[in-house]
Protein backbone atom coordinates (compact mmCIF):
# COMPACT_ATOMS: atom_id res chain seq x y z
CA UNK A 1 0.00 0.00 0.00
CA UNK A 2 1.38 3.40 -0.95
CA UNK A 3 2.30 5.72 1.88
CA UNK A 4 -0.20 8.46 2.57
CA UNK A 5 0.86 12.03 1.70
CA UNK A 6 1.83 14.02 4.76
CA UNK A 7 -0.35 17.06 5.47
CA UNK A 8 1.65 20.19 6.26
CA UNK A 9 0.75 22.77 8.89
CA UNK A 10 -0.29 25.11 6.06
CA UNK A 11 -2.62 22.49 4.62
CA UNK A 12 -4.14 21.85 8.05
CA UNK A 13 -4.56 25.60 8.47
CA UNK A 14 -6.35 26.02 5.14
CA UNK A 15 -8.60 23.03 5.84
CA UNK A 16 -9.63 24.55 9.17
CA UNK A 17 -10.19 28.02 7.73
CA UNK A 18 -12.24 26.69 4.82
CA UNK A 19 -14.60 24.83 7.17
CA UNK A 20 -14.81 27.83 9.48
CA UNK A 21 -15.79 30.14 6.58
CA UNK A 22 -12.65 32.16 7.27
CA UNK A 23 -11.20 31.72 3.78
CA UNK A 24 -14.37 33.17 2.31
CA UNK A 25 -17.47 34.47 4.02
CA UNK A 26 -20.60 32.43 3.43
CA UNK A 27 -24.05 33.52 2.28
CA UNK A 28 -25.68 30.84 4.45
CA UNK A 29 -28.02 31.93 7.25
CA UNK A 30 -26.03 32.53 10.42
CA UNK A 31 -28.02 29.85 12.28
CA UNK A 32 -26.73 27.32 9.74
CA UNK A 33 -23.17 28.38 10.52
CA UNK A 34 -23.78 28.13 14.27
CA UNK A 35 -24.98 24.57 13.79
CA UNK A 36 -22.17 23.62 11.39
CA UNK A 37 -19.54 24.80 13.87
CA UNK A 38 -21.27 23.07 16.80
CA UNK A 39 -21.62 26.44 18.48
CA UNK A 40 -19.49 29.52 19.03
CA UNK A 41 -17.84 30.35 22.32
CA UNK A 42 -19.83 33.11 23.97
CA UNK A 43 -18.76 33.61 27.57
CA UNK A 44 -18.47 37.29 26.68
CA UNK A 45 -21.76 38.45 25.21
CA UNK A 46 -20.16 40.30 22.27
CA UNK A 47 -17.89 37.46 21.14
CA UNK A 48 -20.27 35.56 18.82
CA UNK A 49 -21.21 38.79 17.04
CA UNK A 50 -17.66 39.30 15.77
CA UNK A 51 -17.23 35.56 15.17
CA UNK A 52 -20.25 35.64 12.86
CA UNK A 53 -19.34 38.98 11.26
CA UNK A 54 -16.03 37.44 10.17
CA UNK A 55 -17.75 34.36 8.73
CA UNK A 56 -21.15 35.40 7.34
CA UNK A 57 -21.54 37.92 4.56
CA UNK A 58 -23.97 40.70 5.49
CA UNK A 59 -24.38 39.59 9.11
CA UNK A 60 -25.99 42.20 11.36
CA UNK A 61 -26.30 42.65 15.11
CA UNK A 62 -30.07 42.48 14.90
CA UNK A 63 -30.06 39.03 13.31
CA UNK A 64 -28.49 37.43 16.37
CA UNK A 65 -30.32 39.61 18.88
CA UNK A 66 -33.67 38.76 17.31
CA UNK A 67 -32.82 35.04 17.21
CA UNK A 68 -31.91 35.01 20.90
CA UNK A 69 -35.23 36.58 21.76
CA UNK A 70 -37.09 34.27 19.37
CA UNK A 71 -35.35 31.31 21.08
CA UNK A 72 -33.98 29.79 17.89
CA UNK A 73 -30.49 30.06 19.40
CA UNK A 74 -29.35 30.16 23.02
CA UNK A 75 -26.29 30.71 25.20
CA UNK A 76 -25.52 27.68 27.36
CA UNK A 77 -22.57 25.86 28.95
CA UNK A 78 -21.59 22.86 26.83
CA UNK A 79 -18.20 21.75 25.48
CA UNK A 80 -15.25 22.47 27.77
CA UNK A 81 -17.83 23.60 30.32
CA UNK A 82 -17.92 27.06 28.76
CA UNK A 83 -20.79 29.21 27.52
CA UNK A 84 -21.46 28.75 23.80
CA UNK A 85 -23.99 30.16 21.39
CA UNK A 86 -25.79 27.14 19.94
CA UNK A 87 -28.95 26.35 18.03
CA UNK A 88 -32.08 25.45 19.97
CA UNK A 89 -31.70 21.79 19.02
CA UNK A 90 -28.10 21.74 20.26
CA UNK A 91 -29.10 23.51 23.47
CA UNK A 92 -31.10 20.37 24.25
CA UNK A 93 -28.69 17.79 22.81
CA UNK A 94 -25.19 18.97 23.75
CA UNK A 95 -25.76 19.16 27.52
CA UNK A 96 -26.72 15.48 27.46
CA UNK A 97 -23.49 14.57 25.65
CA UNK A 98 -21.22 16.81 27.74
CA UNK A 99 -22.82 15.93 31.10
CA UNK A 100 -19.85 13.74 32.16
CA UNK A 101 -17.42 16.66 32.08
CA UNK A 102 -19.73 18.80 34.24
CA UNK A 103 -20.21 15.94 36.69
CA UNK A 104 -16.45 15.39 36.87
CA UNK A 105 -15.87 19.07 37.58
CA UNK A 106 -18.22 19.01 40.57
CA UNK A 107 -16.07 16.23 42.06
CA UNK A 108 -12.72 17.96 41.62
CA UNK A 109 -13.44 21.69 41.54
CA UNK A 110 -11.08 23.36 44.00
CA UNK A 111 -13.58 26.00 45.10
CA UNK A 112 -16.72 23.88 45.47
CA UNK A 113 -16.10 20.11 45.63
CA UNK A 114 -15.46 19.89 49.40
CA UNK A 115 -18.69 21.69 50.29
CA UNK A 116 -20.69 19.68 47.76
CA UNK A 117 -19.64 16.44 49.46
CA UNK A 118 -21.78 17.51 52.43
CA UNK A 119 -25.04 17.56 50.45
CA UNK A 120 -26.99 15.21 48.22
CA UNK A 121 -26.45 17.00 44.90
CA UNK A 122 -29.52 15.51 43.14
CA UNK A 123 -31.67 17.18 45.83
CA UNK A 124 -30.00 20.52 45.04
CA UNK A 125 -30.64 19.92 41.35
CA UNK A 126 -34.35 19.27 41.89
CA UNK A 127 -34.76 22.34 44.08
CA UNK A 128 -32.84 24.54 41.65
CA UNK A 129 -34.88 23.34 38.70
CA UNK A 130 -38.13 24.22 40.44
CA UNK A 131 -36.81 27.70 41.24
CA UNK A 132 -35.48 28.64 37.79
CA UNK A 133 -38.48 27.15 35.99
CA UNK A 134 -40.82 29.14 38.21
CA UNK A 135 -39.08 32.16 36.71
CA UNK A 136 -35.55 32.86 35.46
CA UNK A 137 -33.21 33.74 38.32
CA UNK A 138 -29.94 35.62 38.61
CA UNK A 139 -27.07 33.64 40.11
CA UNK A 140 -27.10 35.42 43.46
CA UNK A 141 -30.84 34.99 43.93
CA UNK A 142 -30.67 31.31 43.03
CA UNK A 143 -27.85 30.71 45.51
CA UNK A 144 -29.63 32.65 48.27
CA UNK A 145 -32.87 30.70 47.85
CA UNK A 146 -31.05 27.36 47.82
CA UNK A 147 -29.12 28.37 50.95
CA UNK A 148 -32.44 28.63 52.81
CA UNK A 149 -32.61 24.83 52.49
CA UNK A 150 -28.87 24.15 52.86
CA UNK A 151 -27.67 26.94 55.19
CA UNK A 152 -24.31 25.30 55.86
CA UNK A 153 -23.27 25.41 52.18
CA UNK A 154 -22.11 28.65 50.53
CA UNK A 155 -24.78 30.08 48.19
CA UNK A 156 -22.19 30.37 45.39
CA UNK A 157 -21.49 26.65 45.69
CA UNK A 158 -25.16 25.74 45.55
CA UNK A 159 -25.66 27.89 42.45
CA UNK A 160 -22.57 26.32 40.89
CA UNK A 161 -23.99 22.84 41.52
CA UNK A 162 -27.21 23.86 39.80
CA UNK A 163 -25.35 25.09 36.72
CA UNK A 164 -23.27 21.91 36.68
CA UNK A 165 -26.23 19.54 36.77
CA UNK A 166 -28.89 21.38 34.80
CA UNK A 167 -28.82 22.58 31.18
CA UNK A 168 -29.06 26.27 32.08
CA UNK A 169 -29.44 28.93 29.40
CA UNK A 170 -28.70 32.63 29.87
CA UNK A 171 -31.89 34.42 28.93
CA UNK A 172 -32.18 37.75 27.09
CA UNK A 173 -31.66 40.64 27.27
CA UNK A 174 -28.27 39.20 28.24
CA UNK A 175 -26.45 38.64 24.95
CA UNK A 176 -28.55 41.03 22.87
CA UNK A 177 -26.41 43.71 21.20
CA UNK A 178 -26.85 47.11 22.80
CA UNK A 179 -28.81 45.72 25.75
CA UNK A 180 -27.58 44.98 29.24
CA UNK A 181 -28.79 42.80 32.05
CA UNK A 182 -27.65 40.55 34.84
CA UNK A 183 -26.82 36.94 34.02
CA UNK A 184 -30.19 35.25 34.43
CA UNK A 185 -30.78 31.50 34.17
CA UNK A 186 -33.49 29.00 33.43
CA UNK A 187 -33.38 25.48 32.04
CA UNK A 188 -33.18 24.85 28.31
CA UNK A 189 -36.23 22.62 28.70
CA UNK A 190 -38.32 25.46 30.11
CA UNK A 191 -36.94 28.17 27.80
CA UNK A 192 -37.38 26.14 24.63
CA UNK A 193 -40.60 24.44 25.67
CA UNK A 194 -39.50 20.87 25.00
CA UNK A 195 -37.50 18.15 26.74
CA UNK A 196 -34.02 16.92 25.99
CA UNK A 197 -33.67 13.75 23.92
CA UNK A 198 -33.44 10.56 25.94
CA UNK A 199 -30.13 8.96 25.01
CA UNK A 200 -29.09 5.62 26.43
CA UNK A 201 -27.22 2.58 25.15
CA UNK A 202 -27.03 2.42 21.36
CA UNK A 203 -28.75 5.80 20.97
CA UNK A 204 -26.13 7.48 23.15
CA UNK A 205 -23.33 5.76 21.24
CA UNK A 206 -24.78 6.94 17.93
CA UNK A 207 -25.14 10.51 19.21
CA UNK A 208 -21.50 10.56 20.38
CA UNK A 209 -20.36 9.25 16.99
CA UNK A 210 -22.34 11.98 15.28
CA UNK A 211 -20.77 14.60 17.56
CA UNK A 212 -17.26 13.47 16.57
CA UNK A 213 -18.20 13.55 12.88
CA UNK A 214 -19.62 17.05 13.29
CA UNK A 215 -16.41 18.12 14.98
CA UNK A 216 -14.27 16.72 12.17
CA UNK A 217 -16.45 18.40 9.55
CA UNK A 218 -15.94 21.77 11.28
CA UNK A 219 -12.39 21.48 12.64
CA UNK A 220 -10.67 18.57 10.91
CA UNK A 221 -8.47 16.93 9.98
CA UNK A 222 -7.81 16.29 13.65
CA UNK A 223 -6.65 13.70 16.15
CA UNK A 224 -8.48 11.97 18.98
CA UNK A 225 -6.58 14.24 21.38
CA UNK A 226 -7.89 17.24 19.45
CA UNK A 227 -11.55 16.27 19.71
CA UNK A 228 -11.12 15.52 23.41
CA UNK A 229 -9.50 18.92 23.98
CA UNK A 230 -12.33 20.66 22.10
CA UNK A 231 -15.14 18.83 23.87
CA UNK A 232 -13.64 18.41 27.34
CA UNK A 233 -14.63 14.75 27.22
CA UNK A 234 -12.33 11.76 27.68
CA UNK A 235 -12.43 8.20 26.37
CA UNK A 236 -13.28 9.20 22.80
CA UNK A 237 -10.83 6.73 21.24
CA UNK A 238 -13.52 4.06 21.56
CA UNK A 239 -16.01 6.35 19.78
CA UNK A 240 -13.55 7.00 16.95
CA UNK A 241 -12.81 3.30 16.59
CA UNK A 242 -16.51 2.67 15.91
CA UNK A 243 -16.60 5.14 13.02
CA UNK A 244 -14.99 2.72 10.57
CA UNK A 245 -15.14 3.94 6.98
CA UNK A 246 -17.15 7.00 7.97
CA UNK A 247 -13.76 8.66 8.49
CA UNK A 248 -10.51 8.66 6.58
CA UNK A 249 -7.17 8.33 8.32
CA UNK A 250 -4.44 10.75 7.26
CA UNK A 251 -0.95 11.74 8.36
CA UNK A 252 0.12 15.20 9.49
CA UNK A 253 3.68 16.43 9.72
CA UNK A 254 5.23 16.43 13.20
CA UNK A 255 4.48 19.39 15.42
CA UNK A 256 7.44 21.64 16.32
CA UNK A 257 9.70 19.79 18.72
CA UNK A 258 8.22 16.39 17.78
CA UNK A 259 9.81 13.70 15.63
CA UNK A 260 7.02 11.48 14.43
CA UNK A 261 4.13 12.35 12.10
CA UNK A 262 0.66 12.30 13.67
CA UNK A 263 -2.41 10.34 12.68
CA UNK A 264 -5.34 12.61 11.99
CA UNK A 265 -8.90 11.79 11.03
CA UNK A 266 -11.33 13.48 8.71
CA UNK A 267 -14.74 13.13 7.15
CA UNK A 268 -14.33 11.80 3.59
CA UNK A 269 -15.76 14.91 1.93
CA UNK A 270 -14.02 17.46 4.15
CA UNK A 271 -12.40 20.28 2.12
CA UNK A 272 -8.60 20.22 2.18
CA UNK A 273 -7.38 23.16 0.09
CA UNK A 274 -3.82 23.56 -1.08
CA UNK A 275 -1.55 25.01 1.58
CA UNK A 276 -0.79 28.00 -0.68
CA UNK A 277 -4.45 29.00 -0.99
CA UNK A 278 -4.69 32.74 -0.22
CA UNK A 279 -6.08 33.41 3.26
CA UNK A 280 -7.54 36.88 3.93
CA UNK A 281 -7.14 38.92 7.08
CA UNK A 282 -9.84 38.07 9.59
CA UNK A 283 -10.44 39.46 13.07
CA UNK A 284 -11.56 37.01 15.73
CA UNK A 285 -13.02 37.50 19.20
CA UNK A 286 -11.43 36.32 22.41
CA UNK A 287 -11.60 32.54 22.79
CA UNK A 288 -12.72 31.87 19.22
CA UNK A 289 -13.22 28.13 18.79
CA UNK A 290 -11.06 28.10 15.66
CA UNK A 291 -8.13 28.77 17.98
CA UNK A 292 -9.19 26.50 20.86
CA UNK A 293 -10.52 23.43 19.10
CA UNK A 294 -7.29 21.40 19.05
CA UNK A 295 -4.84 19.99 21.54
CA UNK A 296 -2.15 20.85 18.99
CA UNK A 297 -2.85 24.41 17.88
CA UNK A 298 0.23 24.89 15.71
CA UNK A 299 -1.87 24.87 12.52
CA UNK A 300 -2.88 28.46 13.34
CA UNK A 301 -0.72 29.48 16.29
CA UNK A 302 3.06 29.46 16.68
CA UNK A 303 3.82 28.29 20.23
CA UNK A 304 5.96 31.36 20.97
CA UNK A 305 3.22 33.69 19.75
CA UNK A 306 0.59 31.89 21.80
CA UNK A 307 2.69 32.27 24.93
CA UNK A 308 3.08 35.98 24.15
CA UNK A 309 -0.70 36.42 24.33
CA UNK A 310 -1.29 34.38 27.46
CA UNK A 311 -1.95 36.33 30.62
CA UNK A 312 -1.51 35.04 34.21
CA UNK A 313 -5.27 34.53 34.56
CA UNK A 314 -5.63 32.78 31.21
CA UNK A 315 -7.49 35.60 29.46
CA UNK A 316 -7.04 35.50 25.69
CA UNK A 317 -7.46 38.80 23.80
CA UNK A 318 -9.05 39.29 20.43
CA UNK A 319 -6.72 38.20 17.65
CA UNK A 320 -6.39 38.57 13.91
CA UNK A 321 -5.37 36.13 11.19
CA UNK A 322 -2.97 36.99 8.40
CA UNK A 323 -1.96 34.40 5.81
CA UNK A 324 -3.87 31.76 7.73
CA UNK A 325 -2.17 32.20 11.10
CA UNK A 326 -2.64 34.31 14.20
CA UNK A 327 -0.51 37.39 13.56
CA UNK A 328 -1.27 39.53 16.60
CA UNK A 329 -3.94 40.97 18.86
CA UNK A 330 -6.38 43.85 18.79
CA UNK A 331 -8.46 45.97 21.17
CA UNK A 332 -10.85 48.89 20.94
CA UNK A 333 -10.15 52.03 22.94
CA UNK A 334 -12.91 54.58 23.43
CA UNK A 335 -12.25 58.25 24.13
CA UNK A 336 -14.57 61.21 24.52
CA UNK A 337 -14.14 63.83 21.81
CA UNK A 338 -16.89 66.40 22.45
CA UNK A 339 -20.35 66.69 24.01
CA UNK A 340 -20.73 62.99 24.68
CA UNK A 341 -19.40 61.97 21.29
CA UNK A 342 -16.99 59.05 21.38
CA UNK A 343 -14.06 58.09 19.20
CA UNK A 344 -13.55 54.32 18.92
CA UNK A 345 -9.99 53.36 18.00
CA UNK A 346 -9.18 49.82 16.97
CA UNK A 347 -5.57 49.28 18.04
CA UNK A 348 -3.87 46.40 16.20
CA UNK A 349 -0.70 44.94 17.74
CA UNK A 350 1.08 42.59 15.32
CA UNK A 351 3.62 40.07 16.60
CA UNK A 352 6.01 41.31 13.91
CA UNK A 353 6.03 44.41 11.70
CA UNK A 354 3.88 43.67 8.63
CA UNK A 355 4.93 44.38 5.08
CA UNK A 356 3.40 47.44 3.42
CA UNK A 357 0.96 45.17 1.60
CA UNK A 358 0.17 43.28 4.78
CA UNK A 359 -0.44 46.53 6.65
CA UNK A 360 -2.94 47.68 4.03
CA UNK A 361 -4.77 44.37 4.22
CA UNK A 362 -4.96 44.55 8.01
CA UNK A 363 -6.11 48.17 7.97
CA UNK A 364 -8.81 47.49 5.39
CA UNK A 365 -10.40 44.72 7.45
CA UNK A 366 -9.84 46.63 10.70
CA UNK A 367 -11.93 49.54 9.44
CA UNK A 368 -14.86 47.19 8.80
CA UNK A 369 -14.46 45.62 12.24
CA UNK A 370 -14.30 48.85 14.22
CA UNK A 371 -17.43 50.17 12.53
CA UNK A 372 -19.20 46.93 13.36
CA UNK A 373 -17.96 46.51 16.92
CA UNK A 374 -18.33 50.20 17.86
CA UNK A 375 -21.46 50.99 15.89
CA UNK A 376 -22.56 53.44 18.59
CA UNK A 377 -19.42 55.60 18.35
CA UNK A 378 -19.53 58.90 16.49
CA UNK A 379 -16.05 58.52 15.03
CA UNK A 380 -13.74 55.63 14.23
CA UNK A 381 -10.02 55.17 13.85
CA UNK A 382 -7.57 52.34 13.13
CA UNK A 383 -4.02 52.26 14.47
CA UNK A 384 -1.66 49.44 13.43
CA UNK A 385 1.34 49.23 15.76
Amino acid sequence: MAALPVLTASELSRALLARQHLLERTDAPFETVVRELVGLQAQNAWSPYLALFSRVRGFTHAQLGDALQARTVARIGVQRGTIHLVTADDALLLPVLTAPLHARDLLVNAAHSAALRTVHVPDVTRAARALVEERPRVTTELGRLLAQVWPDVPPTTLAYAARGTLPMVQVPPRGVWGRSGATTWTTAWSWLGRPAPVLEGDALDAAMEDLVLRYLAAYGPASVADVQSWSGLTGLRAVVDRLGDRVVRLVAEPSPGKVRPREVLDVPDGPRPDGETPAPVRFLPDYDDALLAHADRTRVFADDDRRTLQSPNGVLPGTFLHDGRVAGSWRIVRTSVARGRELATLVVTPFRPPTSTGRREVEQEAWEVVRFMADDAAEHEVVVG
